[in-house]
């Protein structure tokens, strides 16, 4: 289901928007087309392909009857839900080397999937669970930035249909999602605060941004850094505002294709 976000109401503009349109035609605060086609993976208990602008990832969510032995050995009740995240080679211009080729995970792919993984776990009351593993599989297909958030709202997503399928076999009693989660990126580049950051704008930027919120409008992580120059109180007010009806727009999007009422911010 392909969901074009709205980039007609002035209500819904950042606060910083320049007359200049950016290189794909998009203003400084519209996202790229977001679309979800679920059930791509039919062996995965929930699955979904995101595509948004040219990037595409593929989220599918597996459940292991068991809990990780720190868990057991810290007598920890509940689940847990893990990820993990990769690139596939032919995923960008240049061929991407496997991780297993070089014997080691990739520092950058690390950083993702223990980032999807938290992001997870902070709209699922663990405890309702019960002593099973949440596997959380991310592949890149395609990349043209914004890889990791869209492997956050792939996500949740699959998750989301992972966890009415325990519902409906029975194997839950009761649903332990509390919230939806979602991701957008975010940067200066040139001076302009843009939503939604493509490849080339994130390889120009000089501050980018990642945020990572929940339904109701609270923040799980905001990852901002200053990558060729500072920036201001007020350029980084400009992003978390953007940001915010960024991801009420894609939170919107989620809900379209699950199908469920929707939560604003």
């Amino acid at each position: 289901m392909e969901v074009q976000p709205k980039t007609d109401n002035p209500a819904t503009r950042g606060p910083v928007e320049s007359q200049l349109l950016r290189s794909d035609g998009r203003r400084d605060d519209e996202l790229r087309p977001i679309s979800f086609q679920n059930g791509i993976a039919p062996y995965a208990t929930g699955s979904t392909l995101v595509s948004w602008g040219n990037t595409r990832v593929i989220c599918g969510v597996t459940i292991d009857e068991a809990i990780p032995r720190w868990m057991k050995e810290q007598g920890v009740p509940g689940g847990w839900i893990t990820a993990e995240y990769s690139m596939l080679p032919y995923s960008t211009l240049d061929r991407k080397p496997r991780d297993i080729s070089k014997g080691r995970l990739d520092g950058r792919s690390q950083e993702i999937q223990r980032l999807i993984g938290r992001a997870m776990r902070a709209a699922v009351e663990l405890d309702r669970l019960g002593p099973r593993t949440v596997w959380i599989d991310c592949d890149v297909l395609q990349a043209d930035g914004g890889t990791r958030t869209a492997a956050i709202t792939g996500s949740y997503v699959a998750l989301h249909l992972a966890i009415q399928k325990l519902l409906a076999d029975g194997k839950l009693t009761s649903n332990p999602l509390s919230d939806s989660v979602a991701a957008v990126s975010l940067g200066v580049v040139d001076q302009r605060v843009l939503l939604d950051l493509n490849y080339e704008e994130d390889s120009k930027a000089e501050a980018d941004m990642n945020l990572v919120m929940t339904g109701r409008g609270e923040f799980i992580e905001v990852q901002v850094t200053g990558e060729q120059n500072t920036f201001s109180q007020l350029q980084l007010e400009s992003l978390l505002a953007l940001g915010r009806a960024g991801v009420n727009r894609i939170i919107a999007a989620q809900n379209a294709a699950l199908g469920t009422r929707p939560t604003s911010l």
